[in-house]
């Protein structure tokens, strides 16, 4: 009886101390162990179950956008990883390296792949002649070394299961198209099959990965109000091609560099499964990826007949991932390791439900029971799993829409911030130089703070881009603005134009240069309005740049 009991208890409260409820969550709900090896994790098979589901999922889709799967070295000469200068350094402090082979020393030594960049790209350059060859959509399913010095199961290990997706194409349109594609590919993924909302959009250069020219990612929201990078896709433009010499010969007839793309996701969506929909009594697994959708439970199983009416529903459940609880344990520990287990659906049958021609559904989202028919119980579960996966993806997106809040002050800014977890949208002028000092200004180092916070910036758009604001995401990263003062005519321009049903904000060095402290040169105003309806707004304009799609405006003889 002292193992029932354990079984049943209460797990640490996430109000209480969430680190603590993870990890309680995780040992209880037994997906992982602790190994002998530091900062290395046993995936048991509950947890591993949850990641071939994923796996599977993610393989079915990247084949049907005409992905093939192949397999690459663990290991990376140490001469291979220093041909991209950005990429080695981005990686120098997480690699581990193997330095003796055997009984003897090795010529040169090797990492132990924390990514295979340079190995497809080596790949690449010996595989890649012609035009006909491309486009080269690959993907490798592996482990990975990074040398973290924290860890945490699923969420942060020295070794992590992964895929990893590399591709070259003849054309930068082609490799942004495809950037774009996996992006939305793991967002679907996420949304449609893990029930998790997510934020896509596009990391700074600071936060760009190494050696890309543009790092786009997918951000979802846990429980405890932070942010989780949930799978990440990347353009390296010819810039890899070129470090690795990576050329085809085009219909032209003339020698091209290839552009290349990655993107990868990993078992850290194990993790966010836990921390989007776990609740106090353990995991709480959406429908489409839980390994056991409904297990059914015996009441009075000694009795004659309830076992075998248990195994006829199985039968008829047969279409479900679908199990039977027959263990000599009470019902109340069934139902409690049940739940402590995420599954969907119980089924609770015995001697009074059989004589009624019915069992009692269970969902374990919500606690709710269900009686239904025995005749109509395998429509029934089906409509049920469906409920289930609709509402839990709408109450972590009500959760995530009632924790991103918008600052337009640095009062405000700091308001939200010391007492509202989540995420932040702020205005942001798209310079490094603004990025860093508003980081300066706060206090709190990149390093310090990427457990902090979670703020969404919003740049300024170009009148090409009317009516699309792109949302640009910072991971972690306490940034709070810098209230800038602007002079007479610059507010009354912006305020003549939004007056008139349009978009405006000042943009560029301007911005920087008043955040720094300087008084900038110049003001440049970006708007949704064309320069034509500029034109009919302002009496007095210039037609500086009409085929550029700019107009200066003119306000006490300065040209704005």
């Amino acid at each position: 009886m002292a193992k029932e009991k354990k079984m049943v208890e209460a797990i640490t409260s996430m109000d209480e101390d969430f680190a603590q409820w993870y990890t309680d969550i995780v040992k209880k709900a037994e997906l992982s162990d602790y190994s002998s090896v530091k900062g290395c994790m046993i995936i048991k098979p509950a947890g591993y179950a949850i990641w071939e589901n994923i796996r599977n999922e993610l393989d079915k889709r990247f084949k049907a956008t005409g992905v093939e799967n192949v397999y690459l070295p663990m290991f990376i000469p140490e001469s291979l990883l220093e041909k991209e200068k950005d990429h080695v350094e981005g990686f120098a402090p997480e690699v581990a390296w193997v330095t003796q082979g055997g009984l003897e020393p090795l010529q040169e030594r090797m990492c132990v792949r924390p990514t295979s960049e340079t190995l497809f790209c080596d790949f690449y350059a010996h595989d890649v002649h012609s035009y006909r060859d491309l486009p080269r959509n690959y993907n490798q399913w592996a482990s990975v070394v990074r040398w973290e010095k924290t860890t945490r199961p699923f969420l942060r290990s020295r070794e992590f299961l992964w895929q990893e997706g590399h591709t070259a194409h003849a054309t930068a349109e082609e490799a942004q198209e495809r950037t774009e594609m996996m992006l939305n590919v793991y967002a679907d993924l996420c949304e449609d099959f893990l029930a998790i909302p997510v934020i896509r959009g596009r990391k700074t250069d600071k936060e760009k990965f190494a050696g890309a020219e543009a790092t786009y990612t997918i951000e979802s929201l846990m429980h405890d109000g932070k942010a989780l990078q949930s799978g990440t896709s990347h353009n390296f433009g010819d810039g890899f091609a070129k470090a690795f010499n990576i050329q085809y010969l085009d219909k032209d007839n003339k020698l091209k560099y290839v552009h290349q793309t990655s993107w990868g996701m990993t078992t850290r969506m194990v993790g966010a499964i836990i921390m989007v929909h776990g609740d106090n009594n353990g995991l709480v697994l959406p429908p489409k990826v839980a390994p056991t959708q409904v297990m059914i439970v015996p009441i009075q199983q000694a009795k004659e007949g309830v076992l075998d009416k248990a195994f006829e529903v199985k039968e008829v459940l047969s279409n479900f991932r679908v199990k039977v609880d027959d263990s000599d344990k009470s019902p109340g520990w069934k139902f409690s390791e049940s739940e402590m287990r995420g599954i969907p659906v119980r089924v609770e049958i015995g001697p009074r439900d059989i004589a009624e021609n019915q069992a009692v559904l269970v969902r374990r989202d919500t606690h709710e029971k269900i009686t239904v028919s025995l005749d109509e119980i395998a429509a029934k579960v089906g409509e049920l799993l469906e409920t289930i996966h609709h509402d839990m993806f709408e109450r972590a997106k009500a959760h995530r829409d009632s924790h991103t809040y918008v600052a337009t002050t640095l009062d405000e800014m700091k308001e939200i911030a010391e007492n509202k977890p989540g995420f932040i949208k702020a205005m942001w002028c798209g310079n490094q130089e603004c990025e860093d000092k508003l980081k300066e200004v706060v206090g709190v180092t990149s390093a310090a703070s990427r457990s902090i916070r979670n703020i969404w910036l919003t740049p300024a758009y170009a009148a090409a881009s009317r009516q699309r604001r792109w949302f640009i995401g910072v991971r972690h990263i306490n940034m709070i603005p810098k209230r800038i003062e602007m002079p007479v005519q610059v507010e009354e321009i912006l305020g003549k134009l939004r007056e008139h049903g349009y978009e405006a904000f000042a943009v560029g060095g301007c911005v920087r240069d008043a955040i720094l402290g300087r008084i900038p040169g110049d003001w440049d105003i970006t708007t949704s309005a064309h320069p034509e309806e500029v034109k009919q707004v302002f009496g007095h304009t210039i037609d500086t740049g009409l085929q550029h799609g700019t107009v200066t405006v003119m306000r006490d003889h300065i040209g704005i």
